[in-house]
């Protein structure tokens, strides 16, 4: 097997280099025989900053992508790039001239304007808040107030999956289903949240259960991955989520995102007929 083509990736941008960073990651993953060296700047508005920059792209020349609206510090950029003979993308121009088009508009050109300290950020920290407070089942009777809920055996990703949702400003609880043991019981009267559960392979959960043992320096067998114990956890709970019509989601394949992705859409799905 070949190894890997290592190269250096500069992702430059102007705000916190959230979206660059998940373009350029989106793309490199598209070529598995190729390892990106990243090297990231974030807040880079004015000449010193960029002129930092310059001075690593030099030293380590490769592929720079950046996400910069002031046309002073592109134009340097893109013109130090030229003389270094370095690939320079800005990731945004395509989507932004598209729009620029359509609607007819220029743009504002101030950087970081999608993480302003509006109604929407503040929508986000109160969901974050609603989340932390309603993990792992903890509830002071208002899971009501919740726009999602997710049920599910432990160690199928929930907590993950909510915190990620809570960073979209969804307010997110979890609830584990736990054979013998009573749910909530403002989960079985609420009407509000969308309820979803959440399942995967018994072999997957008894990898991933292993492993958590590991981190905690358990060695002592246990039920928690007997596999007996774990095939008729994950029946009760399909069975407890068929018997309420909660919609089921298998993450045994899918990461955090992907997972919050289908979260989502099942969501979207029902906020259109409500």
């Amino acid at each position: 097997m070949a190894s890997k083509r290592v190269f250096h990736l500069h992702l430059v941008s102007d705000a916190t280099g959230e979206t660059l960073n998940a373009v350029a990651r989106a793309a490199c993953a598209q070529y598995e025989d190729a390892q990106p060296i990243e090297h990231v700047y974030a807040l880079v508005r004015g000449p010193k900053q960029l002129d930092r920059v310059l001075a690593e792209i030099e030293n380590s020349p490769g592929i720079v992508m950046f996400t910069m609206v002031n046309d002073e510090l592109r134009k340097r950029l893109e013109e130090r790039c030229l003389e270094l003979q370095t690939p320079c993308i800005s990731v945004l121009d395509p989507v932004m001239g598209a729009l620029g088009a359509y609607l007819g508009k220029k743009s504002s050109h101030k950087p970081g304007l999608q993480h302003a300290m509006d109604a929407e950020y503040f929508g986000r920290i109160e969901a974050l808040n609603y989340t932390m407070a309603h993990d792992d089942g903890q509830s002071a009777g208002d899971l009501d107030l919740a726009d999602i809920i997710l049920v599910g055996v432990s160690r199928t990703s929930k907590t993950p999956t909510c915190i990620y949702l809570a960073n979209r400003g969804i307010k997110a609880a979890n609830v584990p289903i736990v054979p013998n043991v009573p749910l909530p019981p403002d989960l079985e009267t609420a009407t509000h949240p969308l309820i979803v559960g959440l399942t995967t392979s018994p072999e997957r959960l008894i990898q991933i259960r292993k492993n958590r043992l590991l981190s905690l320096q358990e060695k002592t067998d246990t039920s928690y991955v007997d596999r007996e114990t774990v095939d008729s956890e994950v029946a009760f709970a399909r069975k407890l989520c068929a018997r309420n019509g909660w919609p089921v989601i298998d993450v045994t394949r899918r990461s955090i995102e992907e997972t919050a992705a289908a979260v989502l859409n099942l969501y979207n799905e029902r906020q259109k007929v409500l």
